[in-house]
């Protein structure tokens, strides 16, 4: 039997924001003080480096988990499946509800459970729960999912990556554009016909690396209120990526057995374009070869990064052809491959 993807879903959140947007946002460096170019100089270097000219944003009624929910709908009939019949539910995010124009963050329930009962799955052996891993929880949700199976544990998973990063975002640093919402979701089973995931790796370095990505305070120093944003130190995140992602890319590949020839897309997080074209650059330098045309499918050029929910949103529409000229048929050789706050870096190959 192998164990693999039998169906996936995304939601693509509506309200589309472009760059243009940010003109009148006031940017402030990291101590309160104003930039010496203006907005537009500001969006212009944003978009050459990270790729991303447009990003969305879930409709204030939405909340993370909702749009999980969505997400997981359509990868439940995807699959052609009995919702009754999935024994976890894996829902990886990092903030967990943030409703519109509030501050604290809702976890109680899970959002596994809300999910669930969305979905309303009436079956108690059905186990829901988070998974706080970064960027990265997506698909380290798959790999908890294949371990499930592969023990005999369970038989069928639904795994979600979900996020409203637009909710706790900092208007006054620059870095808010980076960020969007959105979700993805696939059912990974038992199967005698489908795909097989044939090796993944991951690792957290906590050292240093532990606070790269934090919530912190609004660069806004005059602010009266004491609500916490997302923060990051991006040259360090982007140093810590290309020296360490590579190298994870290849002892994956390498456990797998599979021929670097034989690879046939990367699906790497959308976090930065340059960011991403460096890693698979370096990932390809390690075999000696340049790298292939169209071996990276990107969307984050209209998306933004969605955290969690870049890769599964991203092979989602790779997979029904719904981001040209990108394809992928059965047999195909694929790797999935992240890197966020831990910081974590993990990675999977997959047959088709």
């Amino acid at each position: 039997m192998n164990i693999g993807i039998t169906g996936t879903g995304s939601y693509i959140p509506s309200v589309i924001t472009p760059n243009q947007a940010f003109d009148h946002n006031v940017f402030l460096n990291a101590d309160g003080t104003p930039f010496s170019y203006p907005n537009a100089v500001i969006i212009e270097k944003f978009q050459a480096i990270t790729g991303i000219g447009e990003r969305r944003y879930a409709k204030n009624e939405y909340n993370t988990s909702d749009l999980g929910y969505f997400a997981a709908q359509k990868a439940i009939d995807d699959a052609g499946i009995d919702k009754e019949t999935l024994d976890y539910i894996i829902f990886a995010h990092n903030f967990g509800n943030v409703p519109h124009g509030k501050a604290q963050a809702d976890t109680v329930p899970s959002l596994a459970t809300r999910v669930k009962h969305l979905l309303q799955i009436k079956n108690p052996r059905c186990v829901a729960y988070d998974m706080l891993f970064g960027c990265p929880g997506w698909i380290e949700g798959v790999i908890q999912a294949h371990a499930y199976i592969k023990s005999g544990m369970a038989r069928k998973c639904l795994v979600i990556g979900g996020e409203t990063l637009s909710r706790v975002i900092d208007h006054n640093d620059r870095d808010s554009m980076i960020y969007s919402d959105g979700a993805g979701a696939c059912i990974l089973e038992a199967t005698s016909d489908g795909g097989n995931i044939l090796a993944h790796e991951s690792a957290t370095y906590s050292q240093d690396e532990a606070y790269y990505l934090f919530y912190g305070e609004s660069y806004d120093k005059k602010a009266t209120d004491t609500r916490q944003y997302i923060k990051m130190y991006g040259r360090k995140i982007y140093e810590f990526a290309v020296s360490h992602v590579p190298k994870a890319l290849y002892d994956c590949l390498e456990s797998s057995g599979i021929g670097i020839e034989e690879v046939k897309k990367i699906f790497i997080h959308q976090a930065n374009e340059k960011m991403d074209e460096a890693i698979i650059k370096r990932f390809y330098k390690l075999y000696n070869m340049d790298v292939p045309e169209g071996i990276m499918p990107m969307n984050i050029h209209e998306m933004g990064n969605s955290s969690v929910a870049t890769v599964p949103t991203l092979f989602d529409m790779v997979r029904k052809g719904e981001l040209k000229p990108h394809s992928v048929q059965k047999g195909d050789v694929v790797i999935f491959a992240s890197v966020g706050a831990g910081m974590n870096i993990n990675a999977i190959v997959y047959k088709i």
